[in-house]
């Protein structure tokens, strides 16, 4: 089929959208026909970079040191290795996104079947649209508890409002914000990022958290922020399915692979200096991370960690409820995207509420978590993409017939078998962790091979209907 040819195989998505920026956009997960096509590669890079200059991204690095207990330059070189890791997949599944035109959970379908994508698209609905909303808007709400003195809650409830109102307008819009609010966030944080630097304790041994020793508390860094990087894969092609179908791959793959790759890698580096010189084990994160800030600067950083806050989750409801529409769930097209963003804005508002008082530890558990489904995913949707290489794929996206039962079953192969034998958490520990607590974490890495073999060997057997 040529690029300039409109394909006849695909659901298309109705209506009118074309670059407008305050509009709804309308429609939901469906092919974005080609005369809607607009936007250039480069945009992919501050789309990216936006959402992970915020407090949850600085915080992951705070974790290697705090509960992980690594010294700085341990710190750096793990979260250096995840973060490179969960970056190049990003690029990866990015560049697929104007061929394919369709959302990433649409995309899934591939590997899966159009059922059987119920699995991913379920759990990143649950994890994007609720469980990333929560973690965000924790920090944004603290941020500005501490910068005004207004109680958490109310803090919660405005940056919830707002980034929900982001998200409901929707892909547009959301591109133009984190246009908008980039040269803000990256020249408070350049200055932020300098100044905690300059103050760093390179021999500061910490004496709590993981007990294993430095192998265990790399890896577990190198799973953190693997998982904190990745998290972001889920929702690759879902902001580059309106670039124009020939836009380069490799330019796509590029600039969302370093949006996600440069803040990420800066202030996770950040956070772990911080952590070397935190004084008081009562402060709030967003406390602790400025107290040794001038007042000025520290006011500006608590606004930005506000700010970043919202930048990250209007891209986490879009996207949640893009999986979401990937159900295939039967709902008026105008609603369906419209309803998810308004049902995953509120239940992310309640988990929130919730995890105010205890948003370190839930959130040290919650970054492993990702990569222990995400993992196993990625393995399927890139052997997949090996083996379908050079067939037109197009009929099967939409096809409600479309069966591949190795996707499902070599998914939760490599989830039940990686957290069984290899997850290191405070509720469950793998009986491999327990046994040997040196190797720390190596859940996502296990899954993912598990995963990557059992779909190989299924699919080679018995080829998908």
């Amino acid at each position: 089929m040529s690029i300039v040819d409109e394909p006849t195989d695909v659901v298309l998505r109705d209506g009118v959208y074309g670059d407008r920026v305050v509009a709804v956009e309308p429609g939901g997960a469906e092919f974005i026909p080609l005369a809607e096509r607009h936007g250039k590669p480069r945009q992919l890079f501050w789309t990216w970079c936006s959402p992970n200059l915020e407090f949850a991204t600085i915080f992951v690095g705070v974790l290697a040191v705090s509960a992980f207990s690594l010294g700085f330059w341990g710190a750096v070189l793990g979260i250096l290795v995840g973060t490179a890791l969960g970056s190049l997949t990003h690029g990866l599944l990015s560049s697929r996104g104007p061929a394919a035109g369709v959302p990433m959970m649409v995309l899934s379908r591939l590997g899966f079947g159009f059922i059987g994508n119920a699995l991913p698209a379920g759990l990143n609905a649950v994890v994007g649209g609720i469980g990333w909303f929560a973690v965000n808007s924790v920090s944004g709400a603290l941020a500005l508890s501490t910068l005004t003195g207004m109680p958490a809650w109310l803090g919660l409830l405005i940056v919830a409002l707002v980034q929900i109102g982001v998200a409901l307008l929707g892909h547009n819009l959301i591109h133009g914000f984190e246009k908008v609010v980039l040269p803000v966030l990256a020249v408070v944080f350049a200055i932020t990022s300098v100044t905690i630097l300059t103050q760093v304790d390179p021999s500061f041994v910490p004496t709590d958290g993981q007990p294993a020793g430095t192998t265990a508390g790399f890896l577990l860094t190198v799973g953190a922020t693997f998982g904190y990087a990745a998290g972001w894969n889920p929702y690759a092609t879902d902001y580059t399915r309106y670039l124009p179908r020939d836009a380069s791959p490799k330019a796509v793959g590029w600039a969302a692979g370093l949006g996600v790759f440069v803040p990420c890698l800066i202030l996770e580096i950040v956070g772990a200096a911080s952590a070397t010189l935190a004084t008081d084990p009562n402060a709030t994160p967003t406390a602790a991370f400025t107290e040794h800030l001038p007042g000025w600067l520290a006011a500006l950083t608590l606004l930005c960690i506000a700010v970043g806050a919202v930048a990250a989750n209007a891209i986490n409801i879009y996207s949640g409820s893009m999986s979401f529409v990937a159900l295939g769930i039967r709902l008026p097209l105008t609603l369906r995207r419209a309803l998810a963003v308004g049902i995953f804005g509120v239940l992310g508002f309640v988990v929130a509420l919730f995890g105010l008082a205890d948003a370190g530890e839930a959130y040290e558990g919650f970054l492993l978590i990702i990569a222990y489904w995400i993992g196993p995913w990625l393995a399927v949707v890139f052997v997949d993409w090996y083996l379908r290489r050079g067939q037109d794929t197009e009929p099967l996206l939409f096809d409600t017939s479309h069966r591949n039962v190795a996707g499902p079953v070599a998914m939760l192969a490599g989830i039940v078998v990686s957290i069984v034998l290899f997850s290191n958490q405070t509720s469950f520990t793998g009986f491999v962790a327990q046994a040997v607590p040196q190797i720390g974490d190596i859940a996502f890495e296990v899954g993912f091979v598990v995963a990557a073999a059992v779909y190989w060997l299924m699919r080679r057997s018995a080829p998908a209907r």
